[in-house]
């Protein structure tokens, strides 16, 4: 299931299905118990369900209890497997890490060919590099998960070293702000406090770590203009947009302020990233004032028509309400209420407890990059972003750690 995370829907369902009947065929009653952090994702769905009767959209409602059903079927099928130790995990976690190392080569030299074809230098840089539809962001994602498991092995063979140089880069051509900032934090947690080497070893490594991180950032040009705009909007109002093409006309970008504060908008107005996340809490905080939703939310997936209605009421233009809320706090207190927020914290808060109990980096590094990436992403409503965060979520808990070698070798 998770190495087919960057292939069609279509193979990640069926790959899904054939591990819900191997574990129905392989079950036995001497297996099955149902730990309580497997019951959160379960009660999850059960809310997810109960929603039919509120919600303000049934089609899509349906729509999505049939996408986020795999909240419900996994968690049930890892409660009638047998217990998994560490080993499985590394067993796992290599094959996966692999794998997305594999896909990175192959995004990478695409572009290659690509750019020999076009002369575009762009097909190198986030969504150009992977497509839309895969989407840079997830990817980034995934390939870091995969890179934390080269950079938390104890021994590493040459292999190793290229398969976690290559992830490295990957993701700076990925361009997610926020992906290279938590893999920036997380790698030197790791030298900092789980990486075996000598003192003087480690401050040579962050060091380089730092520097390569911030000539990265200065001077590969789309990265840089990712950061740059995000940083502009933090101080200047409406400023003028240089990255959109001239034959669109001035574009403005919309300021941290401005999207927080102002009323109406106008057509050619801008929302780089942030800007336009703190719009969609603005609205969400709207929409909580204005509708009585605390405790029951709009219903599963049916909250997308408010926030065209919201789109339209400050002028925005109209393709901004295409977009849900990316952020999944937000997007779940939305459709499930009060409720349906505080099991998703759960989750997060339990996961990364048993990361830290059991001092696993590769645990913790999943657990910190969810809940960072819960407030730019709204991860769980897509079906990539289900499979990824509930397998891990599943095996990382259930895993018994106490006579296990915490730092693989």
């Amino acid at each position: 299931m998770l190495i087919t995370l960057p292939l069609k829907h279509s193979i990640g369902s069926l790959t899904c299905i054939v591990f819900l009947l191997v574990s129905l065929v392989k079950f036995k009653k001497a297996h099955f118990s149902l730990p309580k952090v497997l019951l959160l994702p379960i009660l999850l769905y059960v809310l997810m369900l109960m929603s039919l009767f509120w919600t303000i959209g049934s089609k899509e409602t349906i729509k999505g209890l049939q996408k986020e059903v795999l909240f419900l079927l996994i968690p049930l099928a890892f409660c009638s497997l047998p217990k998994i130790n560490r080993n499985d995990i590394n067993k796992i976690l290599r094959s996966y890490s692999f794998a997305i190392t594999g896909f990175a080569v192959f995004y990478i030299l695409r572009a290659v060919v690509k750019f020999i074809n076009s002369g575009n230098k762009e097909v190198f840089f986030y969504h150009e590099l992977v497509t839309l539809e895969l989407n840079a962001i997830y990817m980034a994602v995934f390939a870091s998960l995969a890179m934390f498991f080269f950079l938390s092995k104890k021994e590493k063979s040459i292999v190793d070293k290229i398969g976690l140089s290559i992830l490295i880069v990957f993701i700076f051509l990925l361009s997610s702000k926020n992906i290279i900032v938590v893999d920036l934090i997380m790698t030197i947690m790791y030298y900092s406090f789980f990486s075996p080497v000598s003192k003087k070893t480690k401050k040579i490594i962050l060091l380089a770590v730092i520097i390569v991180s911030i000539s990265s950032v200065l001077f590969i040009k789309p990265v840089r203009d990712r950061f740059m705009i995000e940083f502009e909007t933090i101080f200047v109002d409406g400023s003028l947009n240089k990255t959109i093409e001239k034959n669109q006309g001035r574009i403005y970008n919309i300021s941290l302020k401005q999207a927080w504060n102002q009323d109406q908008f106008q057509q050619n107005d801008f929302f780089p990233g942030t800007a336009f996340r703190l719009f969609q809490i603005r609205i969400f905080k709207e929409m909580l004032e204005e509708e009585n939703i605390f405790f029951t939310g709009f219903g599963l997936d049916a909250s997308q028509n408010k926030i065209k209605e919201k789109v339209k009421e400050h002028n925005l233009y109209p393709n901004y309400g295409e977009f849900n809320f990316h952020n999944e706090y937000v997007q779940i207190f939305s459709e499930l209420g009060i409720f349906g927020f505080l099991i998703v914290v759960s989750m997060l808060f339990a996961t990364i407890r048993k990361g830290i109990f059991n001092k696993d980096f590769i645990h913790i590094a999943f657990a910190v990059t969810m809940i960072i990436l819960f407030l730019t992403e709204s991860f769980l409503s897509r079906q990539r972003g289900i499979i990824f965060f509930i397998i891990f979520y599943c095996m990382f808990n259930l895993v018994n750690n106490c006579n296990e070698q915490k730092i693989m070798k």
